[in-house]
């Protein structure tokens, strides 16, 4: 019996499970489907996040972050993220990094654009009773926030992943495991390669509920101190989501894994999925 109802509910869970999934940022290999859009928005905050290059560590506001995803075919879509405005409230100042000579903030607070990041999914295999899905993320990162507000680098990060995802009864478990190479602020010369991770679990508890969490995020592996910009970072999520009809709501609490990342924060958004067009 059990089993019979953990079987209803993972059948029943709608396709919203199946695409990007708020609060978590690590990739499912599951695509929206074809002709379907994903469009998500939300907020989240972080206490004491540190910005090495220009030296100022404050807390964060990130609000709106939006995100579009287009279903180009029945394996692949096309995704854009990013935000319109970043409020950072200035607790510290590093007037020895790098590029603070260069910031024009005079006071306790500064703002600017998040990076937008444009990609693409695919779905190379799907799963299998005795199988994972496996897909390939390939994205890159734009320079629109600037290093003059202390919150950019100015600087195009390109990145490649591999995506795991397999079901086991009623929790939904995915890995990323890919490189980002990373722009250098100080030397337009110079690039670092990092190593790019991510493990998460969805977790339903019932045809419209889960739990999540994940811990996600980029190791530098080069020998010595890694450029400015480029070090290690990393961000434990929990959380849970909630889904009625074509929509979905989420919320999270937030752990940095790295001296660089919010000491504690949390998120919350919703995601919206529909079918637009058809696919000849």
């Amino acid at each position: 019996m059990r089993r019979l109802l953990t079987l209803v509910l993972v059948l029943c869970l709608p396709r919203l499970a199946a695409a990007q999934q708020r609060p978590l940022v690590t990739e499912d290999p599951e695509t929206i489907g074809a002709g379907r859009v994903l469009v998500e928005g939300g907020f989240d905050y972080g206490r004491d996040v540190e910005y090495p290059v220009s030296g100022l560590t404050g807390n964060l506001l990130r609000l709106p972050l939006v995100g579009v995803s287009v279903g180009i075919s029945s394996i692949a879509e096309i995704q854009i993220d990013g935000g319109f405005h970043n409020h950072l409230s200035i607790t510290k100042r590093d007037p020895t990094a790098p590029l603070a000579p260069v910031l024009t903030v005079t006071g306790d607070t500064t703002g600017d654009v998040e990076d937008f990041m444009f990609a693409t999914k695919i779905r190379i295999a799907p799963e299998t009773s005795g199988r994972p899905s496996f897909g390939f993320r390939f994205a890159t990162k734009l320079p629109n926030a600037n290093n003059e507000t202390g919150l950019g680098l100015d600087t195009t990060d390109v990145f490649g992943s591999i995506l795991i995802g397999k079901t086991v009864e009623s929790v939904r478990v995915v890995g990323n495991i890919g490189i980002g190479i990373l722009g250098v602020a100080t030397r337009g010369d110079l690039q670092n390669d990092v190593t790019t991770y991510g493990l998460s679990f969805a977790r339903a508890l019932t045809q419209r509920a889960e739990v999540v969490g994940e811990v996600n995020g980029r190791l530098d592996t080069r020998k010595g101190d890694p450029p400015p910009g480029t070090e290690s970072r990393g961000i434990g999520r929990f959380g849970a989501r909630y889904t009625i009809g074509g929509w979905r709501g989420d919320a999270a609490v937030l752990f940095g894994l790295t001296s660089h990342d919010p000491s504690i924060g949390f998120a919350a958004g919703f995601t919206y999925v529909f079918d637009a067009f058809k696919v000849p």
